[in-house]
Order: structure tokens, then C-alpha cells, then sequence
């Protein structure tokens, strides 16, 4: 008799991968639900930060709103991932989750908006500030021709800006 031919039980087969039930796909609802509320949370935060022209302040929010970001991009798979069995099983709660995902990403475009204008005046001004101290610089000189000479490039100085604020 062999022995490797006693009975014994079967073994399990293994689980796929479980389709989301009711209860998953409420629970994936929620982790990407909370995730957007924490970076919308804090993006309108530093919004408020920046148009105040407090930049420092809006800064200290950089290592957060990465974690935010982080956590909310694999929310955000893990329901991509999902999302034909949440079709099927909690329609409702997918297009509730579509409208919220609207609103967060017509507030993250306001939150760019802002932080672009930010970003063009503070270069306007940089600019500004270089052509100052450039005309500066320059002798005022003229041509034979009665035109106003252009600066060589040993007349230019270079401007040095702290990214330090």
C-alpha cells in the first residue's frame, strides 16, 4: 500500500481575487473619499496661503500634501482596478464618487491657477529687478551712428536670487 495514497482532505482551492462586494467597494469609497477631502483640505489651505502672499507658510505644506498625494493616487488604483466590479455592484456610488472627483479637480485647478500667478509675478518681478541693475551697469554710450550702443557681455552682471525665502 502506498502511503502518499491515504485519504485526506482536499486541498482548498486557491481564492482569486474577490470582486469588491457592497461592503469593499464602500470601504474603497471611503479610503479615496477621505483622501480627496484631506488634500482638498489642505489645497485650499495653501490657496489661501499664497494669494495672502504668505509663501513661507504655503511651503510648510510641501511633505503633507506629498503624503496626501500619495495616498490618494492609490486610492485612486485601487478603484481603477476595480471598477467594473464596482459598476456592477454599487453603480450609485461610483457616479457619487465621479461628481466628488469632479468638484476636487475643479479645485486643484483653481489651487494651480493660483500658484501659477504666483509663480509669474514673483519672475516678473525678478525681471524687473535684473533690468534695473543691468541698465545700471551699462554705460550710456553711443554709436558713430547716433544709436545708443548695445552692452557687451562684460557690462552684464549676473543677479544672484535665495531660493531661501
Amino acid at each position: 500500500m502506498n502511503h502518499f495514497t491515504t485519504s485526506r482532505p482536499p486541498m482548498p482551492a486557491q481564492r482569486q481575487a474577490a470582486a469588491p462586494g457592497s461592503t469593499e467597494a464602500h470601504r474603497l469609497a471611503k479610503e479615496l473619499m477621505d483622501a480627496m477631502n484631506a488634500l482638498l483640505g489642505l489645497v485650499e489651505r495653501e490657496t489661501e496661503l499664497v494669494r495672502a502672499g504668505r509663501l513661507r507658510e504655503a511651503m510648510a505644506f510641501e511633505t503633507q500634501k506629498q503624503e496626501l498625494s500619495r495616498r490618494y493616487v492609490g486610492a485612486v488604483g485601487q478603484l481603477k482596478a476595480n471598477q467594473a466590479q464596482l459598476a456592477k455592484s454599487a453603480p450609485e456610488l461610483l457616479s457619487t464618487l465621479h461628481r466628488h472627483h469632479d468638484a476636487f479637480r475643479a479645485m486643484l485647478q483653481v489651487n494651480l491657477t493660483v500658484l501659477a500667478t504666483a509663480h509669474a509675478v514673483s519672475e516678473s518681478v525678478v525681471r524687473g529687478v535684473n533690468a534695473e541693475i543691468q541698465k545700471r551697469n551699462v554705460p550710456n554710450t553711443y554709436t558713430a551712428a547716433g544709436r545708443r550702443a548695445a552692452p557687451g557681455p562684460r557690462h552684464i552682471t549676473p543677479l544672484a536670487v535665495s531660493r531661501s525665502l
